[in-house]
């Protein structure tokens, strides 16, 4: 509803406050024509707020300089848990 009450960019960020999130993701699905809304994930508030600096720093060189490191940490941080789970051995018994 405050999507056409604004000119302004809207982000939405489903909670789980009821039917695990299932009515957030309905709302936003019924936007009709002419009222945009991005969303993202149940409970990803982080991503929101990634995907709004995303945005601004199209015209913010600074501020992209800012987006892609923490992106590459984030990548960093991927690689590291792949090379720990590598030395993980469980062993476990099937028939």
């Amino acid at each position: 509803m405050i999507a056409a009450m604004t000119p302004y960019l809207l982000l939405e960020c489903q909670s789980k406050a009821s039917l695990e999130g299932l009515d957030s993701i309905f709302s936003i699905l019924q936007m009709p024509p002419g009222i945009p809304v991005a969303t993202v994930g149940v409970n990803a508030a982080q991503n929101a707020g990634i995907l709004a600096a995303q945005i601004i720093a199209t015209g913010d060189k600074t501020l992209m300089t800012e987006v892609v490191k923490y992106k590459e940490s984030l990548k960093k941080k991927i690689v590291q848990a792949n090379e720990e789970l590598k030395s993980v051995n469980i062993n476990t018994k099937t028939n």
